[in-house]
């Protein structure tokens, strides 16, 4: 059955009283962003719910597109046809037919917008009902917990009939809930915090460090490519990438080995906040979980927190790492995420990290380099690339990489 239009209804955003009209007009124009590659799409974002209209576009794409967007609660892909009642009476048959099995019972549920259409809600149900039965044989009627539920709107500008309902992503519209940047490694976590972030509603800026010649080109496209997987969730990211080659060589070259992570990281929010604060954003995420890896115990967060007041905020931090990554296969950001591309958290990792290093000590063997002078050469050389869905980085299936595991 091919569908003419999706009704949208809201999720949490119908809580939000006086605030809910600047809630839906966000949620109107992130799916205006998500559904960019199907032009004849038109979007409707109406008080009660949202409507799209496909407009000949492929109804089934159209759906998989709107099922990613936050603040969605259900979609219910609709046939719009005239408000005559055998048009309307055929059509509730073919999606009765369609639809059942051996045993199956329904219900019809009509709205009628227009009051001034010749029939009354209960006419309606009983019309169609009765035609449903005739038409059916061995279908049945339970108006409580029906199998098939066909619901039936008589609006001005036509009659609307759905069967299927199917859930959305939840969560609030991405930009309701302020502006932060995220710092995006390559690895799983980084892609599962910016999807739990903008599931509250946060609009990201994705950052993200590369030290060529040490981190190839294919890091930098993966990194890229996860974006993009994860911009169908607002409609568009815009993506910082930040040379990050002299810092970590000098940091190499100056700082006693079991430091240099901690300095190095320290470096990176340092550079991190001074973005995020130009871009008039709130916080920093991070994809880091307490207890992960050596930087991420409480006396590496202490150390490298330090050097900024911006909030950073941490939304694995009690996960373990089967819970992130069963998110990040839902997301369909795990099979990118694990390609075997070398990012510049790993690259001279020394073999014996502190894992409780001294604040004090982390303030001291910083100050054996130019912290201002190299943050100043790395924001001063940043490259900025506004990101869309279904973009592709990587010009080659995920499968085909692979196989290089």
């Amino acid at each position: 059955m091919h569908y003419t239009e999706i009704m949208v209804r809201y999720g949490e955003l119908s809580t939000k009283g006086k605030n809910r009209q600047d809630f839906i007009r966000q949620l109107g124009r992130n799916v205006r962003a998500v559904l960019h590659q199907f032009p004849a799409v038109k979007v409707h974002a109406q008080r009660d719910r949202l409507h799209v209209s496909l407009n000949g576009e492929d109804d089934k794409r159209v759906i998989k597109a709107l099922q990613g967007v936050f603040g969605i609660e259900t979609l219910y892909p609709s046939i719009r046809v005239e408000k005559d009642m055998a048009t309307i009476k055929k059509t509730a048959l073919e999606m009765a037919t369609e639809q059942y099995h051996d045993g199956d019972t329904f219900k019809i549920n009509t709205r009628r917008q227009d009051k001034h259409f010749e029939y009354h809600t209960n006419q309606i149900n009983n019309m169609l009902g009765d035609y449903v039965l005739e038409g059916v044989p061995g279908m049945t009627v339970d108006v409580k917990h029906p199998d098939i539920a066909i619901r039936v709107e008589i609006r001005m500008n036509g009659a609307f009939l759905s069967s299927e309902t199917i859930h959305g992503a939840g969560g609030l519209p991405v930009g309701t809930g302020g502006r932060a940047t995220m710092m995006l490694s390559g690895g799983i976590d980084s892609p599962v915090a910016t999807y739990l972030a903008m599931k509250r509603g946060v609009k990201i800026d994705m950052i993200h460090f590369y030290s060529p010649p040490y981190t190839s080109e294919q890091a930098l496209n993966k990194a890229k490519q996860l974006t993009s997987v994860l911009a169908q969730y607002s409609g568009n990211i815009q993506f910082i990438q930040v040379p990050f080659t002299e810092i970590q060589e000098t940091i190499k070259e100056k700082v006693p080995e079991g430091y240099l992570m901690t300095i190095q990281r320290r470096m990176m929010l340092r550079i991190a906040a001074q973005i995020t604060e130009s871009r008039h954003c709130g916080g920093v995420f991070t994809g880091e979980a307490l207890g992960q890896v050596a930087s991420q115990t409480l006396e590496s967060m202490r150390a490298i927190n330090d050097v900024t007041t911006m909030p950073v905020l941490r939304p694995l931090v009690s996960m373990d790492k089967t819970e992130i990554i069963k998110i990040s296969k839902d997301i369909a950001t795990y099979d990118l995420s694990i390609l075997p591309y070398e990012d510049c958290c790993t690259i001279f990792t020394p073999p014996a990290p502190k894992t409780r290093p001294s604040l004090e000590r982390s303030r001291q063997f910083e100050g054996y380099i130019d912290v201002e002078g190299l943050m100043k050469k790395a924001i001063d050389h940043i490259q900025i690339t506004d990101i869309k869905p279904g973009e592709d980085f990587l010009n080659q299936d995920v499968d085909a990489f692979a196989e290089l595991l």
